[in-house]
């Protein structure tokens, strides 16, 4: 484990550092124990494990912070609470419980706060929950047994560069298809989208445009982000698909837009043949916060953007500000957003 003194909080990318604490929940005859902060960051399961042979296995994001006052908060755990509560439903999975999942963020944030990030230097602590069957499963079935674990890693950018616009490109691969990324609606899991993602790292872009697999004539998201649009008379728009991560980013930005910038938000299907219509275009989620498009490569043709490739469109810059300053208590939040760690 490093010291977190000798961090360099401004220097920091989107990596694992092993961090002092982490919090473990075992489910075994019918129910959860009362679960612990470890210090052991290694994880011991049989060769046969459900997990390893049938992928029964969910996961979370959400990030901590320091304030200008000196407090360490929390942005919306509830909603991940709630969204891993679902994905754990939709995998046959025992939910772990909503209010036990916020309280285990408080205790894994407050043990490891010498890990969160100085006020003002970009990054964050990150909080990845996770939930996977943990005893031998050989045959096509649930697990009996789980691990719901957390850990946490001092984060910086998700994309390189930070504020500045990425490229993206039109995926060749369906995301519902078996090369897609393969999410289920409610849940995180991205196995599915790793040869897609890493198929566009190798051919220059920062990430893939899925269409619609039906008809491949609508917008979904990225591998690990949904897609925001701003028209050219500054109204919101974000893509509806039943196939689409319910993002709490996206939620939340959504909500911003409309009540603290005045704009009108429509969510509704996106087709591909508007998107040249925009004039902004960004990714979203836990991660990546709000990342700037400049250009999308369709297969030999370029859609640019009006802000180009030097700096984010008006309204994007807007939206991530306000975001991130109720995220970091510089802009007063909607009720029950900020978790205050103590």
């Amino acid at each position: 484990m490093i010291d977190p003194k000798t961090i360099k909080w401004e220097e920091l990318g989107f990596g694992y550092i092993e961090c002092a604490y982490r919090y473990v929940s075992k489910f075994k005859d019918g129910k959860w124990d009362d679960g612990a902060l470890v210090t052991d960051s290694n994880i011991v399961l049989n060769e046969c494990a459900c997990v390893f042979q049938y992928s029964q296995s969910c996961f979370e994001g959400l990030k901590a912070y320091y304030t200008k006052n000196g407090d360490i908060v929390c942005f919306r755990p509830d909603m991940n609470a709630e969204r891993m509560y679902d994905s754990a439903l939709r995998l046959e999975m025992p939910p772990f419980p909503k209010d036990k999942f916020v309280e285990a963020c408080e205790k894994v944030i407050a043990a490891n706060k010498d890990f969160v990030p100085p006020y003002g230097t970009g990054a964050s602590l990150y909080l990845r929950p996770f939930m996977f069957g943990s005893n031998p499963v050989i045959g096509v079935k649930p697990a009996d047994e789980y691990e719901f674990r957390i850990l946490v890693t001092p984060v910086g950018p998700y994309f390189k560069g930070g504020a500045k616009p990425i490229t993206i490109k039109v995926s060749d691969f369906d995301r519902a298809a078996p090369n897609g990324t393969g999410h289920i609606k409610a849940g995180l899991n991205y196995a599915m989208s790793l040869h897609a993602i890493q198929t566009a790292h190798r051919e220059g872009f920062a990430e893939n445009m899925y269409l619609d697999p039906r008809t491949r004539t609508k917008v979904e998201e990225t591998g690990g982000a949904n897609f925001i649009f701003v028209t050219k008379d500054g109204t919101l728009v974000t893509p509806k698909s039943d196939s689409i991560l319910p993002s709490i980013t996206r939620r939340s930005i959504c909500y911003v837009a409309e009540k603290y910038l005045g704009m009108k938000v429509e969510h509704r299907e996106v087709f591909f043949d508007e998107v040249k219509d925009f004039a902004e275009c960004g990714l979203c989620g836990t991660a990546a916060v709000v990342s700037p498009v400049g250009k999308i490569y369709d297969h030999g043709k370029e859609i640019c953007f009006p802000s180009g490739m030097e700096e984010m469109g008006p309204w994007t810059k807007k939206i991530y500000d306000t975001l991130t300053g109720i995220q970091r208590c510089e802009i007063e939040a909607p009720e029950g957003w900020i978790k205050v760690i103590k």
